[in-house]
C-alpha cells in the first residue's frame, strides 16, 4: 500500500475548453485539504495581479492578437506565477494544483496555432526553468461534446472554430503519448462523479492520497 505523500507536489489539470478540468481541479483541492495537506489552487493564465491582467488581454474578443504575441503573453504570465506563487509554495514542501500549465501552450499555440513546437518548448524553459509537473491529468473529450457544454458567452480562444480545437485535442494526446509516466489520460465524457473517482484512484495508487 502506498505511503502517504510527503514533500512538495505539483499537479496540473489539462484539456480542451469544456472538458471539465476546472471542476475536477476544485474537487481535488477540496479532497487534499480534507486530508490535511497544505495546498494551493491556481489557474493559468492568472492567479497573480500581473497574470490576471495578461489573461484579460488574451481572452478579449475585441483584440486582434497574432499567434507569436499570444504565445509570448502566455509565457510571460507563466513566468510570473512560477516565481511569485508556485516556486515559493513548493519550497515550503506544499502541494500546488494548477488549472492549465505549459502543456496547454504546447497544445494551443504549438499544435492549434501551428507554431514551431521546438520554439514553444524552448520558451517554456525560459518561463519556468526546470520546473515540471509531477503529475498531469489530461481530461480528454471529443470537441463536439466539449463545445455543447459551453455557454454562449465565449472568450477569444473559446470562439475559435472546431477544426482549431481538433488540432489542440490531438496535440494534448500526442503530449500524453510521449510522456506516459507524467501524463495520465482520463475519459471526460462520463459524469463528474465517475471522472473524479478515476482521479482519486490515480492519486491513491501514486501518492497514497485517498
Amino acid at each position: 500500500m502506498p505511503v502517504r505523500h510527503k514533500g512538495p507536489l505539483f499537479l496540473t489539470f489539462e484539456g480542451i475548453d469544456g472538458c471539465g478540468k476546472t471542476t475536477q481541479a476544485i474537487l481535488t483541492y477540496k479532497l487534499l485539504k480534507a486530508h490535511g495537506y497544505e495546498v494551493k489552487l491556481l489557474r493559468e493564465p492568472g492567479s497573480t495581479k500581473a497574470a490576471e491582467r495578461i489573461r484579460r488581454i488574451l481572452l478579449d474578443k475585441k483584440l486582434d492578437i497574432d499567434a507569436t504575441t499570444e504565445l509570448l503573453l502566455y509565457e510571460a504570465a507563466r513566468a510570473n506565477i512560477t516565481v511569485t506563487e508556485i516556486a515559493p509554495f513548493m519550497s515550503e514542501g506544499h502541494v500546488v494544483i494548477c488549472d492549465r500549465f505549459y502543456d496547454s501552450t504546447t497544445a494551443y499555440q504549438g499544435y492549434g496555432r501551428k507554431l514551431d513546437i521546438r520554439t514553444v518548448r524552448s520558451l517554456h524553459k525560459v518561463a519556468v526553468g526546470k520546473l515540471t509537473p509531477d503529475l498531469t491529468l489530461l481530461f480528454d473529450l471529443d470537441v463536439a461534446t466539449a463545445r455543447s457544454r459551453q455557454g454562449d458567452n465565449l472568450d477569444r480562444l473559446e470562439s475559435e472554430p472546431q477544426v482549431f480545437f481538433e488540432r489542440v485535442r490531438k496535440g494534448f494526446l500526442e503530449i500524453a503519448r510521449k510522456e506516459r509516466s507524467r501524463v495520465k489520460v482520463i475519459d471526460a465524457a462520463r459524469p463528474i462523479e465517475a471522472v473524479f473517482a478515476e482521479v482519486t484512484d490515480i492519486l491513491a495508487k501514486r501518492y497514497g492520497i485517498k
